[in-house]
């Protein structure tokens, strides 16, 4: 380490904030969980939209799209634009701007406005989790930042957790306007704690930061048309469609010429400093970060999806299936802190993908007749196992991470896990359809007048109409559509089954990446990671 960088360490850790640093940690952390449920908690209101808009399902889902892809590009840049305007005065401008979105949306008379302040919403929430990790990492001194991470951890697994809950609630209760409207109070509260409470560090005010404007164009072509593709595959057949085969060479082109724009020795101020993956520590972790959040997004929905169509639940009962979840994370996560002092972190978040695995396969059991209570159980396995991994991996990903590169560190740890998340989301859903198709051509061969099985359930069902008084015109009719009916549902658990066996292999598969990481205990340096 040069000189210079050396005397900008000491600087740096020399620093202590004016306020109670928790109070800080609070602040920044409420601006972060409103932005991390604002991805779920629309989700299950998006019928209740497309009918009160007029609109279709199908251009409903285009309010989705468009924040998911927002929020992507400004995430990546999120660490640029704190150099530009000074990091409190960006993390302000997005919660007031996110606060006026928020009721913009809520006030929308007409599809097209929803979609344009939903874009809106993206576009300035994507600054509030990287301005929220860097304000972290300078409050908190390396031995305390464990235990600052674990209330980060608590809006960050339990946001998208409680938004299918909150939002299924609000709109059975209220209207779906409410899912909105209820950002503005907290925004202002929220607002006026950081404007009281934070202050920017020495080298985390305004600078003077040329503009990247080729690397900023290229990043959000890619990470744009990367989100719609995703987002929008399933419903346009994907590469049948002319309009995703244009979106998928426009991603790939445009994050291709990205990564080299950033990397060439021609651009001395690019706008994300890729130097942050040479620290090995952090690569492996924003990695296995972003494995967590596609696990954690797509979980998310795969289970009160499954509730509402096959098991019949309103939104708000498929959402209270995974609030006992978020109430493991947050009796686990003060354990998850002490057990990083007894052993080395790296284990600890290798158990977490490992048991977290195990819990998915075990998810893997559905059946048609399934009750509320083992639906909890499965969820709540699930997301108890993630309590073990987003306070260790933001721990370690840091610890060997100098400190000149935080801001885009955090702009690119932020952007793992979400922009994971949201394609993982839009890819589950999209496997869900690809394997009910799939299972349905499989299982149709055996619909047949000379299938036994297929003989013995007609005759049954026939005997149930005869049993109920039902006309002997409409016995037949009564029985086929007995068994159309508990067709669907079966093909349709069947696939559900075998996306949680995928998705428990995607976790099996990080363990043994978890042992790239250094080894260390606690919240202090690591040993050498480059």
């Amino acid at each position: 380490m040069s000189d210079a960088a050396a005397s900008d360490e000491q600087a740096r850790s020399s620093w202590k904030p004016a306020h109670n640093p928790w109070l800080v940690a609070l602040a920044v952390t409420l601006a972060a969980f409103m932005e991390i449920l604002d991805t779920t908690i629309v989700n299950v209101s998006l019928p209740h939209i497309a009918g009160s808009l007029s609109s279709t399902y199908d251009d409903a889902t285009w309010t989705l799209t468009s924040y998911l892809v927002a929020n992507g590009i400004v995430l990546t840049i999120s660490g640029w634009l704190a150099k530009v305007f000074g990091r409190k005065r960006y993390f302000l401008i997005c919660i007031a701007m996110f606060t006026l979105s928020s009721f913009l949306c809520g006030i929308a008379t007409g599809l097209g406005q929803l979609i344009i302040f939903r874009l809106m919403q993206g576009f300035f929430g994507g600054g509030l989790q990287p301005c929220q990790q860097s304000i972290i990492l300078d409050t908190f001194p390396p031995e305390k930042r464990a235990a600052a991470f674990g209330l980060t951890a608590i809006a960050t697994v339990v946001g998208p957790v409680l938004g299918p809950t909150l939002g299924g609630w609000i709109t059975d209760s209220f209207s779906w306007r409410w899912i909105f409207f209820i950002n503005v109070p907290f925004g202002i509260l929220t607002m006026l704690s950081v404007a009281f409470l934070v202050e920017d560090p020495p080298w985390a005010c305004k600078q003077s930061a040329p503009v990247d404007t080729l690397g900023i164009c290229l990043i959000t072509l890619g990470f744009g048309c990367l989100e719609v593709m995703v987002d929008r595959g399933e419903d346009d057949d994907w590469f049948g469609s002319g309009f995703i085969c244009v979106m998928a060479i426009l991603a790939v082109s445009g994050l291709t010429s990205a990564v080299l724009w950033l990397l060439s020795p021609r651009n001395r101020h690019p706008a994300v400093d890729l130097a942050v993956f040479r620290d090995r520590n952090f690569a492996v972790g924003t990695f296995l970060v972003g494995m967590m959040g596609a696990l954690l997004y797509s979980s998310s929905i795969v289970v009160p999806q499954y509730a509402q169509q096959v098991m019949g639940y309103t939104a708000t009962l498929a959402g209270l299936v995974l609030s006992p979840g978020g109430v493991a994370v947050i009796v686990l996560i003060p354990l998850v802190g002490r057990l990083m002092n007894l052993m080395s972190v790296r284990s600890l978040i290798a158990f977490g993908f490992g048991s977290l695995s195990i819990a998915l396969f075990w998810s893997a059991h559905l059946v048609p007749q399934l009750d509320f209570w083992h639906m909890v159980f499965y969820r709540l396995s699930q997301t108890a196992c993630l309590a073990f991994l987003f306070v260790p991996l933001s721990t370690i990903a840091y610890s060997t991470l100098p400190a000149r590169l935080r801001s885009d560190g955090s702009a690119m740890f932020s952007m793992s896990r979400n922009v994971m998340g949201s394609l993982s989301i839009s890819g589950v859903i999209a496997l869900i359809t690809e394997t009910r198709q799939a299972r349905q051509n499989g299982m149709v061969h055996n619909m047949v007048p000379y299938s036994q099985p297929y003989n013995d359930y007609l005759a049954q069902a026939r005997q149930v109409a005869t049993d109920h008084g039902i006309s002997v015109h409409a016995v037949d009719s009564f029985a086929m559509n007995a068994l159309y009916t508990d067709f669907s549902r079966q093909v349709t658990t069947l696939a559900y089954n075998q996306v949680f066996v995928i998705l428990s292999m995607a976790a099996a598969m990080a363990v043994p990446l978890c042992f790239l990481l250094s080894a260390m205990k606690g919240g202090g340096k690591a040993g050498p990671a480059h």
